[in-house]
């Protein structure tokens, strides 16, 4: 297979087409070989316009939503980025060739393992293991977190982890009507604002926690 070519034609015909305008974010795309990211019996659906399953449950977002999340996260060279829930590691190589360093945290040892031999040649990449909703608190403060999947509620943790200034970009909700979000911490309180429409897998361990009604 021209994997070459299926990555243009991946960024003109999915990620283009739908309103990224970015260089940045483009040329990551261009750049980062996706097929290194799926297992070997899916590289050839590695650029399908469609999610690829990495390990049960978890899954390689698709391109066109997760290009305009990149969009909407306006990341620049200065920025120090964690992203939650990495999986293999392809989000994180996108990411490195836009930012200035990437957190990439993982819960599953197995993917953070994978993520870890895939990301060898991405030196500003550092992948850690824990669990996604409390994020990294070493690398803390971040400039951006990047949630790589959808979520029911944000977890305050995760919140409390930016910078002055600093952003988190998610999918908030499940399903059609889950909506890409950009959370912003500025002098010591937190702003959402809801720019589009994204259904996108969800993560592990982002459900809300249910109470009682009597």
């Amino acid at each position: 297979m021209d994997f070459e070519s299926a990555r243009v034609k991946m960024v003109d015909n999915q990620i283009r087409t739908t309103d990224v305008t970015s260089h940045s974010v483009l040329s990551a795309f261009l750049t980062v070989e996706r097929e290194t990211f799926v297992p070997e019996k899916s590289k050839a659906l590695a650029y399908i316009d469609n999610d690829v399953e990495i390990c049960p449950g978890r899954f390689l977002m698709e391109a066109s939503p997760l290009a305009k999340l990149l969009q909407l996260a306006a990341i620049t060279k200065d920025d120090t980025v964690l992203e939650v829930g990495c999986g293999t590691g392809y989000t994180s190589a996108l990411l490195s060739l836009i930012a200035g360093s990437v957190t990439a945290l993982e819960s599953d040892e197995a993917l953070a393992a994978t993520a870890k031999a895939n990301l060898a040649a991405y030196p500003n990449v550092a992948v850690v293991t824990g669990s996604l909703e409390k994020g990294h608190t070493a690398g803390a403060p971040y400039d951006l977190i990047f949630v790589n999947g959808s979520v029911e509620q944000v977890p305050a943790a995760l919140l409390g982890q930016l910078a002055e200034g600093g952003r988190l970009v998610t999918v908030e909700g499940y399903g059609n009507a889950a909506r890409a979000k950009v959370f912003v911490s500025e002098r010591g309180a937190v702003s959402e604002n809801v720019f589009f429409n994204a259904s996108v897998k969800p993560l592990p361990g982002f459900a809300k926690l249910r109470e009682f009604v009597f």
